[in-house]
């Protein structure tokens, strides 16, 4: 048997010489067949007084072998991870968490809501408005840092009464030196169950809708 023929012998055994077992993706059968086309014309452009050496077809089907692996190795290991996020997200079905919201519920016990600032402020102003948009109650704080905080509002309206149960939204206004300061306030939810969506695992917070990891603000 010639040179030629051994060495495309050796190219039909390609997939058992990478030791695959399991179907191929069309995206690695496309990059695989590449690699084979452009190997076959190679072989079949060598020079006949000097051919590709077997050590030479060895050593390429390695590097394409080294290559199939890595990319393998890569899918088990992003498979791995979101494994781990929605067992991690799984831990905070039940606990309270600030997403980015203007409501504000009222209970027996109180309210918590929270707000973000972009840099630090020297006066932070909420005023909590009711169903109709009437400003309720302010809560004034200052010599706030940058990032994200949470408040408690004990239901005292500004005239000193309770006020009533329910839904409330809260407007901000932030600045520094009289200059506004950039912010958005956060709104308080319990997250009720854990979602695998198409890149990882997705937060469902009540009623307040199906929220990403980076979306959560603080957990409480």
């Amino acid at each position: 048997m010639s040179t030629y023929d051994n060495t495309v012998s050796q190219t039909a055994n390609f997939y058992t010489a990478l030791g695959r077992t399991e179907p191929v993706t069309s995206q690695e059968e496309s990059e695989q067949s590449r690699f084979l086309t452009l190997l076959m014309t190679q072989l079949r452009n060598q020079d006949p007084m000097n051919p590709l050496e077997n050590a030479e077809l060895t050593s390429q089907l390695a590097q394409m072998s080294t290559v199939d692996g890595i990319e393998r190795l890569n899918g088990m290991v992003q498979s791995l991870l979101g494994s781990v996020e929605l067992s991690e997200s799984a831990a905070m079905v039940g606990r309270g968490v600030l997403v980015e919201g203007k409501g504000l519920g009222l209970t027996e016990a109180g309210a918590i809501g929270g707000f973000e600032l972009d840099s630090a402020a020297d006066t932070v102003t909420l005023t909590v408005r009711d169903a109709s948009g009437v400003p309720v109650t302010t809560i004034e704080l200052s010599n706030v840092d940058a990032g994200s905080h949470n408040y408690m509002w004990d239901g005292l309206a500004a005239d000193g009464s309770q006020a009533a149960e329910g839904m409330y939204s809260v407007t901000m206004e932030a600045s520094l030196d009289g200059k506004t300061v950039t912010g958005r306030t956060l709104e308080f939810g319990l997250v009720t169950s854990v979602i695998r969506g198409a890149s990882g695992a997705d937060l469902q917070v009540g009623a307040l809708g199906i929220f990403k990891l980076d979306d959560i603000k603080q957990i409480l």
